[in-house]
């Protein structure tokens, strides 16, 4: 576990999403990066237990861009990539391997508003 401050932790997620690849980030349509402290109710995945909602490092709310049509983007708020500092904080040892695990989590949200499902980034190891 690593105790940061807050700007601490904010610099850390500005420098893992540098570190997210520049094409990844320019395909991404409307999306905002936002952080929580900890994942709420209104992040529970229902196909996950209590325990592993509350292990969340990441979730994606928003509308796939495999799923949108023409009348999605009129108005549309953004999509929002959510990152959880508690859970993000208690995996990691270092500031280095918190901006490596914020990378890696926007990485595989960004992945969900791309289309691609949950078995699909465990197939490819970005579960």
């Amino acid at each position: 576990m690593i105790d940061v401050d807050d700007e601490t932790f904010a610099a850390a997620v500005t420098d893992g999403i540098a570190t997210v690849p520049d094409e990844l980030m320019k395909m991404a349509d409307n999306v905002a990066i936002f952080v929580e402290d900890e994942p709420g109710p209104d992040h529970a995945d229902p196909a996950l237990t209590d325990e592993e909602n509350a292990g969340l490092l990441g979730m994606y709310l928003g509308t796939p861009l495999t799923e949108r049509d023409t009348w999605w983007s009129a108005g549309s708020l953004p999509d929002q990539i959510v990152l959880f500092r508690g859970p993000l904080t208690r995996m990691c040892d270092s500031l280095d391997q918190l901006r490596d695990e914020v990378a890696v989590t926007i990485v595989h949200e960004l992945a969900h508003h791309f289309g691609i499902e949950e078995e699909r980034l465990h197939a490819l190891g970005w579960g």
